[in-house]
């Protein structure tokens, strides 16, 4: 079978997780959806967005499935399985799709209005490689078959990350340790070989384990509630907090209390602080006291607004979408239920949802945009202390990611105003 992670044209929706990253590399649960496929045993294919796939080409991440212009060049009998990229990457969802897969019969399987798996028949029309968001949605449209009986949740907007994180990360750690090989260094605390947890820390592992991956470390001191996770070469440091549902991914170095919350790649924490059920993109950091709201003081549910609508998320607690490459200052407070833009400065309060590429000190009264160049430099000094080259790539993609979001900060030609 081939399996083909496609992006459709509703992954625009959970800007600023989104912005730069392919929908099937957000990681929940401790995965991503292609790190959960691999670990399974398949290796799929991607189609993304235009101005990823150098990026994702440089990483090894995107390869033609056929050889040719086309998806439907498989072996001959071999199934083609179109996945939505939005599926949550949680065990029980990825098995029901290779199981559909391996079964060959041809269907689809929707999710609300979108479609997200469609198992293709041998005379199905050809899709190109590189087909764009809206090329996919207008192929799965043409699409007949008869419906098939899979329940396949898809994110629909930024805060689903930190839902479906909350109910798939302890089914997800169950499927890491049974795969892997860990010793359990304290009670319900397992490490791979070559990981360290720390003196004197104290474990409550009652409601899942915390599960330390290859090179990942916890200094002393430190209060772990699980479940949790700690990717590859995490550093959790001393007197840290992690508790309930917390995902770290590689390279990352946190410290402070954090709970129920996700964490992309080489984003830094370093400090004492509160982060409560929110997404952190990449190359993150936060300064020293920042803190974020995840609980309103009426206690009520709580509403995020995307691209100027209200959605009802039906959460009691939701605190911040943080977007890639975004910076903190000391003290920052983040008010609840907000989204902060990818390459975005943050001083003061924050109590609005911020535009991407901007200083924002709105309680200074001050919400400048920041050119693209200065980012560009940033980024060259942060790869280099974590000893990352930057490539063409790696630029191409913050302007990209410029023009982007360029309608965050301008409405109709005007000048920047907050």
């Amino acid at each position: 079978m081939a399996v083909v992670l496609f992006e459709d044209d509703l992954v625009s929706q959970l800007f600023p997780i989104s912005v730069g990253r392919a929908a099937a590399n957000i990681s929940c649960g401790g995965f991503t959806l292609v790190e959960l496929f691999r670990a399974l045993g398949v290796r799929p294919h991607l189609t993304v967005r235009p101005h990823l796939r150098e990026l994702l080409r440089a990483d090894g991440l995107l390869t033609d499935p056929t050889g040719s212009d086309t998806l439907l060049r498989v072996k001959p009998g071999e199934a083609l399985v179109l996945v939505n990229a939005r599926l949550v990457p949680s065990v029980a969802a990825v098995e029901r799709v290779i199981g559909l897969a391996r079964d060959g019969k041809p269907g689809i399987v929707r999710s609300g209005d979108s479609v997200a798996l469609a198992v293709l028949a041998p005379d199905a029309p050809p899709l190109s490689a590189d087909a764009r968001p809206a090329e996919v949605v207008e192929f799965l449209g043409g699409l007949q078959g008869a419906p098939l009986e899979a329940e396949l949740p898809l994110f629909q907007f930024p805060h689903d990350v930190v839902r479906y994180n909350l109910t798939t990360l302890v089914g997800n750690l169950e499927f890491r340790l049974k795969q892997g090989s860990y010793r359990e260094v304290a009670d319900g605390v397992f490490a791979a070989d070559d990981a360290k947890l720390g003196q004197y820390c104290v474990s409550e592992t009652h409601n899942g384990p915390v599960l330390l991956d290859r090179g990942a470390s916890i200094g002393p001191y430190c209060f772990l509630r699980g479940p949790a996770y700690l990717g590859p070469g995490a550093r959790v440091i001393e007197q840290a907090a992690i508790k309930d549902h917390v995902s770290l991914g590689h390279t990352t170095k946190i410290g402070g209390e954090v709970e129920g919350s996700v964490i992309e790649p080489y984003t830094n924490k370093q400090h004492h602080g509160f982060l409560g059920h929110s997404y952190l993109g990449s190359w993150v950091n936060l300064g020293a006291g920042t803190c974020n709201s995840d609980l309103k003081n009426t206690y009520g549910h709580i509403n995020m607004e995307y691209h100027g609508r209200k959605i009802a998320t039906g959460m009691q607690f939701l605190g911040a979408i943080v977007g890639d490459y975004a910076k903190t200052a000391i003290n920052t407070g983040i008010f609840t239920g907000k989204t902060v833009g990818c390459c975005s400065m943050l001083y003061g309060f924050v109590t609005t949802n911020v535009p991407s590429f901007v200083n924002y000190a709105r309680s200074f009264g001050q919400v400048t945009e920041t050119p693209v160049d200065v980012l560009t430099a940033t980024q060259a000094r942060m790869f280099a202390r974590r000893g990352v080259e930057q490539r063409a790539c790696d630029i191409r993609l913050l302007h990209d990611m410029y023009e982007l979001t360029r309608h965050e900060r301008q409405m109709a030609g005007e000048p920047l105003s907050l």
